[in-house]
């Protein structure tokens, strides 16, 4: 018996793995977090299978449902959304199977954070802009954050930040941010990216709070700030320049064979 801890991508159905998808179909228990995983990614799952949305469930709860899987040799697709090794709360599930001798797998999913930026039609590491993506969050009534990872730091960097779970904190990401990337830097919210109600709301870091406001968007949605979003000067890439000689390619030249 195995538990397969399963993403199930950023919200369109068809946005699960093959592998996932496949785990679903096969598996007798089926585990999901309804309040982000749509109801037609777990309809895949055997006529007969139990399936439970865990979004009202405690982890013990959930654990003991684990448990009396493994009793009856019934493999579990645990589905979380996005991909679950970004605030999944998988670590202390999988602690707890540990502790009761129970296997568990990991299939990946598509992020958020990609799906937001193939919502947006952008690349989120230009050549000579940015390099570096950033995934983080704010303080939330959850828990902290760690000491030493505030905006204010991360944001010194300069890089491409995707900031989860804050869409209540964007005046704090604003105050933050604002010293390091100027009032005029583009930042982007995708709401529920891939699902059928997405929205896009694009501004800078000094007008995207009254943007997002209007829009009266208070949960689901992800921040993306960085010159990237608004940068339409930068270089090509090496990766398919003529001159640019690899393994796989070598330079052209003009002489004569």
């Amino acid at each position: 018996m195995t538990v397969h801890f399963i993403g199930a991508g950023p919200g369109a159905p068809d946005l699960i793995t093959v592998r996932g998808l496949e785990l679903i179909k096969r598996c007798p228990v089926c585990l999901y977090a309804g309040s982000l995983v749509p109801r037609e990614v777990v309809e895949a799952a055997p006529d007969n299978a139990r399936v439970l949305d865990t979004a009202p469930m405690t982890l013990e709860e959930i654990i003991a449902e684990m448990e009396a899987a493994d009793a009856r040799g019934d493999d579990v697709a645990r589905v979380h959304s996005g991909d679950p090794s970004l605030y999944g709360a998988i670590a202390e599930q999988m602690r707890l199977l540990e502790g009761q001798g129970i296997a568990y797998d990991i299939t990946p999913g598509v992020p958020a954070f990609a799906a937001a930026a193939a919502a947006l039609g952008t690349e989120l590491t230009l050549p000579e802009i940015a390099q570096t993506i950033i995934l983080t969050r704010t303080d939330g009534k959850a828990s902290p954050m760690p000491e030493g990872e505030s905006l204010e730091r991360l944001g010194a960097l300069g890089a491409t930040l995707a900031i989860h779970l804050s869409i209540r904190n964007l005046k704090a990401i604003e105050r933050a941010l604002t010293p390091h990337y100027g009032a005029d830097c583009p930042v982007a919210v995708v709401y529920r990216a891939s699902w059928p109600d997405e929205q896009i709301i694009r501004g800078t870091l000094n007008d995207i709070w009254s943007k997002v406001r209007a829009a009266k968007i208070t949960r689901t949605a992800l921040v993306l700030v960085g010159p990237v979003l608004g940068e339409s000067r930068f270089r090509d890439s090496a990766l398919y320049d003529a001159e640019y000689e690899h393994v796989l390619r070598n330079r052209k030249t003009n002489a004569a064979p």
